[in-house]
């Protein structure tokens, strides 16, 4: 735990949310309707107070100064984590690496946050603000879509909504009537991403597979008999948190028939788990399953009505890790 990885999550969706309002500009016309003029409106990232420091200290705007209006503004003004997207702590998932396909990554379910976002907006006119608005609120309905790259070396993308919270507005005059202080409007939003802890690769942790081949004897250069024995390293966990029944009656130390919700899931020879107890699946009848208890030498124990069976599968398989105890599945050919 706490060692050094770096996502650039927080970072892609600053960047993602600042390029959404890279394209807009303004539009001067003469009294014919002719355009005049065209203004891109230019973007920057930092607080809204600085933008008002400098321009306070020019009021009029019309001296040469380090600020000309318009111009935007945005900052991320806090992160919260969001309950209501919250996944399990410990179910992981499997993604091939992006730069070799062999190596298959493991990386826990992501943690689900709310960046919160302020995009402030200085025009000296009216009109102006309003082309401003204009160009940003339509595609807020309330939310847009933005996909983003988050995990580079999985290729882990995923959709994040932003959502537009609320406007606020300031139009202060100060001093006589021919000096007017800048417009500022401030928009609120929301972007819900999802922050990645590090990813492992599985290929290196232990070996997964071993074959030995055996020759009885030759005759004349002929090969008699030759006999290989392959195994494959077996999860006795369900790592994935793979939950597909449960135990409908009580079940003690000695009972190898298990009577249990729903036995559609499940099929002769399955690996599945109780507790801490893995057991392998020697017939089904209806919803009652005759199991081989303590499989893999795990200890036996009692275990409660209503206590969840989780199916363990190959993709258990790829996640043991080099500390746990696993088993293995033996094939003569």
């Amino acid at each position: 735990m706490f060692e050094y990885f770096y996502n650039e999550i927080f970072r892609k969706t600053l960047i993602g949310f600042g390029s959404l309002f890279n394209g807009i500009e303004v539009k001067k016309t003469d009294q014919s309707g002719q355009v005049t003029s065209i203004t891109k409106v230019p973007l920057a990232y930092g607080p809204t107070q600085k933008f008002l420091a400098r321009i306070d200290e020019n009021p009029s705007l019309d001296k040469a100064v380090q600020i000309t209006l318009p111009r935007m503004s945005f900052e991320l003004v806090g992160i919260r984590y969001d309950p209501t997207r919250k996944a399990s702590q410990t179910q992981t998932f499997l993604a091939p690496s992006t730069s070799d396909s062999g190596d298959i990554r493991k990386t826990y379910l992501p943690v689900p946050y709310n960046l919160e976002f302020q995009l402030s907006i200085f025009t000296k006119l009216n009109d102006d603000m309003l082309q401003i608005i204009e160009q940003i609120l339509p595609y807020f309905q309330p939310a847009y879509t933005l996909t983003i790259n988050l995990i580079d070396i999985i290729g882990e993308k995923r959709d994040i909504p932003i959502i537009f919270e609320g406007i606020s507005m300031q139009d202060d005059y100060e001093g006589d009537y021919t000096t007017r202080r800048a417009l500022v409007y401030t928009l609120n939003f929301t972007a819900k991403t999802y922050i990645f802890g590090p990813t492992s690769s599985t290929s290196t942790d232990i070996i997964k597979k071993s074959t030995i081949s055996l020759v009885s004897g030759e005759s004349g250069g002929t090969r008699i008999k030759e006999v290989s024995y392959s195994v494959e390293a077996e999860a006795t966990k369900s790592y994935t948190n793979n939950i597909v029944t449960s135990l409908s009656r009580e079940v003690n130390i000695a009972q190898t028939e298990l009577l249990v919700a729903n036995s559609s899931q499940l099929t002769v020879n399955s690996r599945i788990t109780i507790g801490e107890e893995t057991m392998l699946v020697k017939n089904i009848q209806a919803n009652t399953i005759i199991v081989e208890r303590g499989y893999y030498s795990t200890s036996r124990s009692q275990h409660l009505i209503g206590s969840d069976i989780k199916l363990i599968t190959s993709a258990d398989d790829l996640l043991i890790e080099p500390q746990d105890n696993f088993g293995f599945s033996g094939l003569i050919f």
